[in-house]
């Protein structure tokens, strides 16, 4: 019987909680410092360079160089992104589901846009808003 609860208590602790989810996929593409490491996150989303830099919004010439990418603007961008993607990951079914998700899938509330296509005019506030309303149990 003792055997069984530690069983259970293994599993559960195991068991990846949404706050934990999306402090992984952040952590897994940032540094300590916050800055996102533009290869890494290619790599790990199996896009090229150019198409992150499309995803984001962001010239292609922004990502091809390292001290381009990491100035300001492409950072703040490209941690929208990675943020949104955090949030839908548990209920999209993973990182590339995810990414299909925030490619592809029109927002209704958001007049028909993707969420890539909002967070490239800037309005990444508006998708991680209606996401807010959509866990409180909103409608979509």
């Amino acid at each position: 019987m003792a055997t069984l609860a530690a069983k259970r208590t293994a599993r559960r602790g195991s068991s990846p909680t949404r706050k934990s989810a999306r402090t992984t996929i952040l952590a897994k593409y940032m540094d300590k410092r916050g800055i996102v490491d533009v290869s890494r996150m290619a790599s790990g989303l199996f896009i090229s360079r150019d198409q992150l830099a499309k995803t984001a919004g962001l010239p292609t010439t922004t990502v091809a160089k390292r001290e381009r990418s990491l100035a300001a603007r492409p950072q703040h961008r490209l941690r929208e992104m990675l943020e949104i993607l955090a949030r839908v990951e548990d209920w999209a079914g993973g990182e590339p589901q995810a990414l299909a998700w925030y490619r592809a899938q029109p927002i209704p509330a958001l007049d028909g846009r993707t969420a890539e296509a909002l967070v490239r005019d800037g309005r990444a506030a508006s998708v991680r808003n209606y996401l807010d309303h959509v866990a409180l149990g909103g409608f979509a």
